[in-house]
Formats: structure tokens, C-alpha cells, sequence
């Protein structure tokens, strides 16, 4: 660990657009001491998220610096008192939490539970892409669907994932393949090859009716329906394709009510997934770092792959998030977004 008393750290003081000059600033900050099951990680590559984008831009002004990033990779550079899942040289990677300062400064505190040894061989650009689209992926289709989290488990069951291309989609189409599920995952045509490789028995064109198109592929209903987007926008379509006694989630809030009564009499089950739900309220937060060793396992035998798509790995700095942050604030990223490299803003030497 250095033995200066200060890092870097890239942050705001409030929600901005993000081609504001102030949305992302380079500072320098105190080097955190652990708390009794923390770890201090010393961080080599962290990727954005849409949360990073809706947690900046409702942000209010503030006089103390906000620190975000969720997606980590890093080294233990220290350990609290407690804390004995890891030793200092081990690299790890862990999404975070919304109640800490977060993956976007030089040395970051973790909770020991929520972490897992990172993926062998995986650099840190490939890991750092992987721990919250999989730990949203494996909760929706393993806590709150119920599946079988096992190999070829849950053979004879169908799976319609709506934006399948993007970064929880390119995991959880993943998962649903390997427990055994038929795929059915929509995107747009020119994407189609994307969804094959990671997992998608059945590329679906989202411009299409979702019903025909099933139709066209032999299918009425399916058991399960992930909506990886505003709901309130396919509600209509997937109304009737839900088979009785299914389960129907969404990892994305709503700003209208939704009307489920369709589904009162088909014993239909609906699903909201939220990955910080567990440490917000400190519940089950071990079964996060046990998650992502598990994904780590299945990434290391190949079942899974990486869906970094874009990597920005000249430093982790304002310049460089504001780049990252504009790839997903667009909407169209394919996979996950990567920022790695040392720290080095510019700010003052210190």
C-alpha cells in the first residue's frame, strides 16, 4: 500500500449532465481505514453501469465529494480485524454498494462477504465487467424464479428475455443456457449474432410483434419472461405469453402503475430484481460474494464469457468516465463498458 495518506479519486459534488465540465472531477481524498470485515483494495479497472448514470443525475449538490462505481476489480492491499475470507496480494472483484463510497477512487472498502477471488484467468478489464450484470442475472433467474442454479436443471423450460444485447441480458441469456432453458431474447437484427454468442437459441427482432414472432418460431407462451427494460412499454405484448403458474421480472422501475390483473387467474408470479436491495438493508450480503464465486468458477471452465465489449485503458480518471458514462447514457452499448489503468486524474500532486 503507498504510504501516502491521500489517492485519487474521481467523483462530483452534484448531478450534472454529463457533458458539464463538473459531472466527473479528479480530487484527492484520505485513504480509508478498514472496518473489521472490510478489505482494502487497491482498484485496477471498474465499469459503468446504468445505475452509475441514474444515481449521478439525481445526485443532489452537495459539499462532500460522491464517489461512485460499482463494478470492481482490485488488489487486498489491507484487511480489518475480522476479516479472513481473503489475504493482502489476492485480486477479488465484488459490485459494491450503494451506501459506501464506491470503485472510482485509488483504494475503496469492501465487506469482505460481498467479494469473490476474481476469475484466473480473466484480465481485470474481463472481470471487472462481470460482477453486477451476474449477480442481477443469477438473482432474478435463481432467487426470484426459482430455477435450479445446476447444470442442464431446468431442461423443458423456455425463457423470453426482452433487450437481451445489453449487459445483464448478455449474462443472464448466458445462465439461462447452462441451467438448461431454451432461449428466446430480443434485440435489434444487427445484434443477432451478439445474442447467438452468448447463449440465444432464438434471436428475436424487437420491432416485431412479440407474439407473431414466437408464433413463427413454433412457441405461444413461455415459462419465463425477464423484461430488462421499462416494462410499461412491452406489458401488452407479453400479457398472453406467460404460461400459468410462470414467473414475469423487471430489473428497472416504473413511473406509472402497471396493471397485472391479467395474470390473477393464471397464478402468474411477477419478479422485481434489485442487486443492492441485499446490502441496502443488509440482508443475506454473503450470498453475494458466494454468487460471484460461483460465476467466477463458471468463467474459469469457459461456460461463461466475458461481455466486455469496450475497454478505455489509458488510466481511471474524469476524462475517461465521462467517455464511458456518454457510451452507456447512449443506450446502445453492446455488453459492458470498461474503465482500467492507474489513477491519474489531474489534480495537484500530493
Amino acid at each position: 500500500m503507498s504510504d501516502n495518506k491521500f489517492m485519487h479519486a474521481v467523483g462530483f459534488f452534484e448531478g450534472l449532465p454529463i457533458d458539464d465540465p463538473q459531472s466527473f472531477i479528479d480530487e484527492k481524498k484520505g485513504i480509508p481505514e478498514p472496518n473489521p470485515t472490510d478489505v482494502l483494495v487497491k482498484v485496477k479497472a471498474v465499469s459503468i453501469n446504468p445505475v452509475d448514470t441514474k444515481l449521478r443525475q439525481d445526485a443532489a449538490k452537495n459539499n462532500a465529494l460522491k464517489v461512485l462505481g460499482f463494478d470492481g476489480v482490485g488488489e487486498v492491499v489491507a484487511k480489518g480485524s475480522q476479516a479472513t475470507k481473503f489475504k493482502v496480494g489476492d485480486r477479488i472483484f465484488y459490485a459494491g454498494t450503494t451506501t459506501r463510497a464506491g470503485s472510482n477512487q485509488e483504494f475503496q472498502l469492501v465487506d469482505e462477504k460481498i467479494a469473490a477471488l476474481a476469475p484466473k484467468h480473466l484480465s481485470d478489464e474481463e472481470a471487472a465487467a462481470l460482477p453486477l450484470t451476474s449477480l442481477t442475472a443469477f438473482e432474478l433467474l435463481f432467487e426470484k424464479f426459482g430455477l435450479i442454479p445446476k447444470e442442464n436443471a431446468n431442461q423443458g423450460k423456455k425463457i423470453l428475455v426482452v433487450n437481451g444485447a445489453g449487459g445483464v441480458g448478455s449474462i443472464l441469456n448466458q445462465l439461462a443456457k447452462w441451467a438448461g432453458l431454451e432461449v428466446f431474447a430480443t434485440a435489434s437484427p444487427k445484434n443477432f449474432e451478439w445474442l447467438e454468442s452468448v447463449g440465444v437459441d432464438h434471436p428475436i427482432d424487437y420491432h416485431e410483434d412479440l407474439k407473431q414472432s414466437l408464433h413463427d418460431l413454433g412457441t405461444h407462451e413461455v415459462d419465463y419472461i425477464a423484461v430488462l427494460f421499462d416494462i410499461t412499454r412491452y406489458l401488452d405484448q407479453i400479457k398472453y405469453l406467460i404460461k400459468p403458474f410462470g414467473h414475469v421480472g423487471t430489473i428497472v422501475g416504473v413511473h406509472e402503475p402497471l396493471d397485472l390483473s391479467a395474470w390473477k387467474n393464471l397464478s402468474v408470479s411477477f419478479d422485481w430484481e434489485y442487486m443492492f436491495a441485499k446490502t441496502d438493508h443488509d440482508y443475506l450480503i454473503e450470498t453475494q460474494g458466494e454468487i460471484l464465486a460461483l460465476i467466477a468458477d463458471l468463467a474459469e471452465k469457459g461456460v461463461l464469457k466475458t461481455t466486455l465489449s469496450k475497454v478505455y485503458s489509458d488510466g481511471i480518471n474524469a476524462k475517461n468516465l465521462k467517455l464511458a458514462t456518454k457510451d452507456v447514457e447512449a443506450g446502445h452499448m453492446l455488453g459492458k463498458v470498461v474503465v482500467s489503468g492507474e489513477f491519474n486524474g489531474d489534480i495537484d500532486t500530493f
